[in-house]
């Protein structure tokens, strides 16, 4: 094996006095793809800050970060300033919040160039480049980010990253925020760029699927310890330690056991139409959910998933069609008191949060739809008991809890007003998978004993396979297929659905297999 392009030797990390990393040893070479997993708070993005020398005040380093023989932890900012770029770069998770909105995407591309002195016509024929390489040859220097896709958005960033040929570059959760087939593109194109170029990149994520299908090498930290490290495959198959083993087994959620269909028509929507200028972004959508059933709609970014849920929600004008909640007229026609009927879960819970509200304040929100009852602060306890917090959340605010449990507080105030459908918009996809196991049983849990409905919006289809009973493929703004879940998703006749099951990454069952 080559040279490591960048070595830790007993890494450790405090601030302000409370160690965070503790001695990590890991090498990353030229050419292949290094993943770090482990849950939220192992350490991972610290690990990749140490790297890139953005570590906050207060932060202290020890041990050595040796690169080229040149000892990362002991340089000033000043000498940070000329590394970054040209020796390591670096892919965030969410572009739209990584590029600026107000510069074109050429100028992004090009700014590293132009602090280094190249000129304007040079670094822009080097933006060209760097963005045709990544497959963004179609799309002009001059357009703006809002004007692309999450998956175009993403690919330059990775154009930006690599604009000045860095040896190293650290993606951190890069494919989070994308649907499954953006997702593969994006993981095959970064897979392509760390071979053809021979970058050492390290691949920060919590989707073990991801690993397997693009990783060389995988070290699993956990509270800061690297436990244990290896080629993806015989790591996978060995899983010697228990963390490891606990991570894989709470990345392959058991599917929904068969249920009969039956209850009470919650929701309904017949020949739902919704169009913007001449494209119809919603065209004669047909739905039926039922009291206690579990309905997935997934499908690829810009298929409709989006405007279909805001009609539903009321919160969108149809041009065609109708809705119906428990019997009564929905979408925007409903009553104000009728909207309690349905809530909405979302995928951030943290930026659906207003910071500055305690957990009381923040649960008992959608009582504006209904007005404060007399038990309104009962009914906040009882909710937040419903998803397993106690009376001790309600004096604290967001940034006082993990993920897992700022999520369990959307879902408590989602319930507050007790609807009688429950909406969850990737309301898992953010969350590392042993959070995410426990998101997914409670939430069946809450289903057997309130026969609530949900309608689940996807993209992994593991997890759409572990809630759902019944799952509706969309493309280009109609239901290709839609059926039981292993109907579907074992035997998909439509095209967008083979494509969404081809897409999906997942570790080969063998590797499973056998005994750890």
């Amino acid at each position: 094996m080559q040279t490591a392009a960048v070595r830790l030797d007993g890494l450790t990390l405090a601030i302000h006095g409370t160690t965070i990393l503790h001695g990590l040893d890991m090498a990353l070479h030229p050419g292949r793809i290094t993943a770090l997993v482990g849950e939220s708070g192992s350490g991972k993005s610290l690990t990749a800050l140490a790297l890139m020398g953005l570590l906050p005040d207060g932060a202290q380093l020890g041990g050595h970060i040796d690169m080229a023989g040149r000892d990362l932890t002991q340089l000033a900012e000043a000498d940070w300033l000329g590394l970054r770029g040209t020796e390591v770069g670096m892919i965030f998770q969410e572009p739209m919040t990584a590029l600026n909105p107000v510069q074109s995407i050429g100028a992004q591309v090009s700014e590293t160039l132009r602090l280094t002195g190249t000129d304007r016509a040079e670094a822009r024929r080097i933006a060209r480049d760097r963005l045709d390489r990544v497959g963004l040859s179609a799309i002009g220097l001059d357009r703006y980010p809002h004007q692309l896709s999450g998956g175009q958005r993403q690919r330059v960033c990775i154009a930006m990253a690599l604009a000045r040929h860095p040896k190293v570059l650290i993606a951190d959760e890069p494919t989070t925020a994308l649907d499954v087939t953006t997702q593969a593109q994006i993981l095959d194109l970064l897979a392509d760029l760390a071979r053809d170029e021979g970058v050492a990149l390290l691949l920060i994520t919590h989707d073990l699927g991801v690993v397997a299908r693009v990783a060389d090498d995988v070290a699993v930290l956990e509270k800061g310890q690297i436990v244990e490290t290896g080629a993806t495959e015989a790591l996978f198959r060995a899983r010697a330690h228990p963390y490891t083993r606990a991570l894989l087994a709470a990345s392959q959620p058991a599917p929904r056991a068969t249920r009969a269909p039956g209850g009470e028509t919650m929701l309904e929507a017949r020949g739902v139409t919704r169009l913007y200028g001449k494209v119809r972004a919603v065209d004669g959508v047909d739905l039926t959910l039922r009291a206690g059933e579990a309905l997935g709609l997934v499908g690829g970014s810009g298929c409709g998933k989006s405007t279909l849920t805001r009609a539903l929600l009321g919160l969108e004008d149809m041009h065609a069609g109708s809705i119906r909640l428990a019997g009564h007229p929905g979408g925007t026609a409903m009553a104000r008191t009728d909207r309690a009927r349905i809530s909405v879960v979302f995928q951030d819970p943290y930026g659906s949060f207003n910071p500055r509200w305690n957990v009381t304040r923040i649960v008992a929100e959608p009582f504006h739809l209904t007005g404060r009852p007399d038990d309104w602060r009962a009914r906040v306890a009882e909710a937040l008991v419903q998803v397993g917090l106690g009376a001790e959340a309600l004096d604290r605010y967001p940034h006082e809890f993990s993920g897992g449990q700022r999520q369990r507080i959307a879902i408590a105030r989602a319930l507050v007003t007790a609807p009688s459908v429950l909406v969850l918009d990737e309301a898992v996809s953010a969350l590392d998978v042993r959070v995410r196991a426990q998101v997914l049983a409670l939430l069946a849990d809450l289903q057997d004993r309130l026969r609530l409905a949900y309608l689940f919006i996807g993209h992994d289809i593991s997890v759409v396979r572990a809630l759902c009973d019944r799952v509706m493929v969309m493309e280009a703004g109609r239901i290709v297929e839609e059926g039981p879940i292993a109907q579907v998703f074992d035997a998909p006749r439509s095209e967008a659905a083979q494509a969404l099951v081809a897409a999906t990454p997942r570790i080969p069952d063998a590797w499973l297999e056998e005994s750890g």
